[in-house]
């Protein structure tokens, strides 16, 4: 089913996170939750794979539900994090080549964060950030839950804050893609590339500026968007002709499935 028709149907949320990156629940469950909640269509949209898809498009068979094989591409910009939604993307051996990448690379990024941490006196081991992986893609919140279970912090939050946000100590760049990069491995992957959450990115001017590259869409709604944020980006993308799309970016029990603010 093609991106507008799922928007007009209203009943969705295209932007879910599962254990194939730094999500709590498999793509079994969140395909489960999604259909018990009443979506008609979700998205799978992992951090830098695709590894979650599968199992997603196979428990949705016996479920009244559309999965849209998705993703979500790490990019940098002017020093700024973008994050690239790509939606309906085919496994091309291009794409499936630069995700082997970024997964090598945060690998090794993971190792070094790990020694960051006990060169701080904070002794945890990769075997501790192993145990909260269940996929290939190790994230920065699998290190925070091994920081928080050894007693270090109050809980994840406050690990970001104290050691791995940007510019913290324990802080080390993962390998991203330029925006423009981004954008051609989506659509040369057959797929629909969407800015994610530009409210995240803290600087409006920015976002218009990439509203100049070649994106197919903008995450208009999403769960840290307030209504007057939703004002202004229906309205970039009315200015750009542009898809409006949304999702809870949901990752665990404290986000809720197909609850992001969004309203015809």
């Amino acid at each position: 089913m093609e991106i507008k028709k799922i928007l007009e149907n209203g009943c969705f949320d295209l932007h879910l996170h599962t254990t194939a990156s730094d999500g709590s629940f498999s793509p079994s469950e969140v395909v489960k939750m999604a259909a018990k909640k009443g979506l008609a269509s979700i998205a799978i949209a992992d951090h830098d794979t695709t590894d979650g898809i599968k199992e997603a498009l196979q428990t949705a068979k016996t479920l009244n539900i559309t999965v849209i094989p998705g993703i979500e591409l790490s990019t940098k910009y002017k020093g700024k994090n973008i994050d690239i939604l790509g939606y309906h993307i085919h496994e091309s051996k291009e794409l499936l080549g630069v995700l082997l990448k970024m997964r090598e690379h945060r690998y090794n990024r993971s190792q070094l964060i790990v020694n960051k941490f006990c060169e701080l006196g904070i002794t945890i081991n990769f075997d501790d950030v192993l145990k909260y992986s269940k996929g290939d893609v190790i994230a920065r919140p699998h290190i925070a839950k091994a920081v928080v279970d050894k007693g270090y912090a109050k809980n994840i939050q406050e690990v970001f804050d104290l050691y791995l946000g940007d510019g913290k100590p324990c802080a080390v760049d993962k390998m991203v893609l330029s925006p423009s990069e981004g954008i051609n491995l989506i659509h040369n992957a057959g797929g629909t590339a969407v800015l994610a959450h530009p409210l995240l990115i803290q600087d409006d001017t920015l976002v218009e500026e990439l509203l100049h590259l070649p994106f197919d869409g903008i995450e208009v709604w999403h769960r840290k968007h307030n209504r007057d944020d939703i004002i202004r980006y229906k309205k970039l993308a009315e200015k750009y002709k542009i898809l409006m799309t949304g999702g809870s970016d949901f990752h665990n029990e404290d986000h809720t499935i197909g609850e992001f603010g969004y309203e015809l």
